[in-house]
């Protein structure tokens, strides 16, 4: 619980631009040039495509090593294993999140309201999870 009060808070301070007052010009510094460069390169269809197939590979892989005969000290299979559940994790996490994130932002509401949506969708998947498990005992 700590893990995730501390990645609200960094996630609210941190995600959308910087406001200022009304008249004000924006002067764009080296935040909003770093914005909108990493902005463009994530909208980039060939990012995406090329981070799918190094994921599939990478989750793929882990688990063939980890289950297959190669050769590969018992430990070091299981760590590769468990390397790819977190990854998956991860991503389905993170699917969660942002889904619950970008859904809040495209109703017209602030960052703060995202990431409250984000951070409780996330907590409802995650109470779910462990109900589950203590009723029927999916994970391990």
């Amino acid at each position: 619980m700590g893990l995730l009060v501390v990645a609200t808070f960094v996630a609210v301070a941190e995600i959308g631009g910087k406001r200022s007052a009304p008249g004000r010009d924006e002067s764009g510094g080296r935040y909003e040039a770093v914005v909108a460069t990493l902005g463009e390169f994530v909208r980039t269809p060939v990012v995406w495509a090329v981070s799918f197939v190094g994921v599939t590979v990478l989750v793929g892989g882990s688990i063939l090593l980890g289950v297959g005969s190669f050769g590969i000290p018992e430990a070091l299979a299981g760590t590769l294993v468990n390397v790819a559940y977190l990854i998956v994790g991860l991503l389905l996490v993170g699917f969660v999140f942002l889904g619950a994130y970008f859904a809040t932002r495209s109703r017209g509401l602030g960052n703060a309201h995202g990431v409250a949506a984000g951070t409780l969708a996330t907590g409802a998947a995650f109470l779910v999870l462990v109900t589950v498990q203590l009723v029927v005992g999916v994970v391990g």
